[in-house]
């Protein structure tokens, strides 16, 4: 068969970096040419040789309602017409705000971005700002974008270089990043509450803000402890931090209002990302009014040429209208679609019995772990149980059965409300066939 992937990666490796414009969709996760698309139609991805995949992650879960949804075609054909982008305020852009503080009852204003990374690094001047201090505390393993501050301890490491859970060494992910950036970040196991009160006892007051992921979700799909979460938000109140919720991946994607939704919390920053655009770039800043204030007059500076796109901000009003017709059945079907994958996996992994793999997910967000650990809680169980490579050999055998699903481990696999039961039996079907065919 033609292979036009890899004498486009032969020219691309001649322009670009590494072929491609992000490390998660190049060699370093494929480990060779990756695959070049073409088009996508509902829940189908086609590549450059006309090759037909069920796509399972969603352009990384940017994409609830699937590839060229006839309401999503029907609108950009439309606002396109009108005009790409003016950098001035918009109609739009209050019918939007009005939706999402209307939906999320945490929040009162919004500040729209461009990305998660964006979104986030205003969220963490903002918690500053308000609070006058300085410290950050994030956890081993959750990702909040590649800005200096908080780009440690988010990959894969030996568990050798870790540290004592108690005390983790913080580790930069790049070179380039000087230590004064990340002097006021503390790193903490995470799902541990021992370890997070021990931490707050410590740097508590000084710190701006604790800021987590609901669930842990680049590394893989990682649920919260009972109670976990909510006890962060307490000790938070208790010390005078902000309890900042990083949305960017589970928003829209778990719940209609998210994590916050789905374990009672009440953040007092949230961002949103990815899926927020339905396609294109869109992401938010918001939370309660006497912390967004902070954002008012440029007390707290946030500037964007492309802030509130206006193509990105009518896409997302079909978004989430979409989603929330019918009391909310869009989210009701990519959690249904989203859970019946888990548990075909779950049943096929359990017949070939001859891998250890624990599957996890929360709602519409799953991950095949082939581990012989019962369950992957945290970062350094990953880093410990979990077989990365034989996870890559897995997902890239499903390409070649027609199945899409990124080849990292990291990262994980999305439903949405165009895919359909015939899709997870198709899928469940080459799992079966790969597994067998695996050493």
């Amino acid at each position: 068969m033609q292979n036009t992937s890899q004498s486009l990666f032969e020219r691309g490796l001649k322009v670009l970096v590494e072929g491609v414009s992000s490390a998660s969709r190049g060699p370093a996760t494929f480990g060779g040419a990756p695959r070049y698309m073409s088009h996508g139609q509902g829940a189908r991805l086609y590549d450059v040789d006309g090759r037909e995949y069920i796509d399972w992650m969603m352009a990384f879960g940017a994409l609830p309602l699937g590839h060229a949804h006839p309401k999503v075609v029907e609108t950009i054909t439309r606002e396109v017409t009108r005009g790409t982008h003016f950098a001035t305020a918009l109609e739009v852009e209050v019918e939007v705000a009005e939706i999402l503080v209307n939906l999320l009852p945490h929040v009162d204003k919004v500040r729209f971005a461009n990305t998660g990374t964006e979104a986030a690094m205003a969220a963490f001047r903002l918690a500053r700002g308000h609070t006058g201090r300085r410290k950050i505390i994030k956890f081993e393993g959750h990702y909040h974008g590649w800005s200096d501050a908080v780009l440690i301890n988010t990959n894969p490491y030996p568990p050798t270089l870790l540290g004592h859970p108690n005390d983790p060494i913080r580790i930069p992910d790049s070179s380039g990043i000087p230590e004064e950036a990340w002097k006021d970040t503390i790193v903490v196991r995470w799902n541990d509450v021992e370890a997070l009160e021990r931490a707050m006892a410590i740097h508590g007051h000084d710190a701006a803000c604790v800021v987590t992921e609901g669930v842990m979700s680049n590394m893989g799909v990682i649920p919260p402890k009972s109670g976990y979460l909510n006890r962060m938000q307490e000790l938070c109140h208790q010390y005078g931090a902000l309890f900042y919720l990083d949305e960017t991946v589970t928003g829209f994607r778990l719940a209609a209002g998210g994590a916050a939704e789905l374990y009672g919390l009440s953040p007092d920053i949230v961002t949103y990302g990815k899926a927020l655009g339905g396609g294109l770039p869109m992401a938010m800043i918001g939370g309660r009014a006497e912390v967004m204030a902070g954002l008012e007059w440029g007390k707290v500076l946030h500037f964007g040429t492309h802030n509130a796109g206006r193509l990105a901000l009518h896409l997302t009003k079909v978004m989430l209208e979409t989603m929330l017709a019918d009391n909310q059945a869009g989210f009701s079907r990519i959690k249904d679609l989203g859970l019946k994958m888990g548990s075909e996996v779950r049943r096929v992994a359990k017949a070939n019995n001859r891998h250890g793999i624990v599957v996890q997910g929360v709602n519409s967000m799953f991950q095949v772990f082939f581990t012989e650990k019962e369950e992957i809680t945290d970062f350094r169980d990953f880093c410990t149980y979990v077989d990365r490579m034989k996870f890559r050999d897995f997902a890239l055998r499903l390409m070649d059965k027609g199945i899409y699903m990124n080849p990292s481990a990291t990262l994980h696999s999305l439903s949405s409300i165009v895919h359909t039961e015939a899709d997870i039996a198709a899928t469940a079907r080459a799992m079966a066939e790969v597994l067998e065919e695996m050493p």
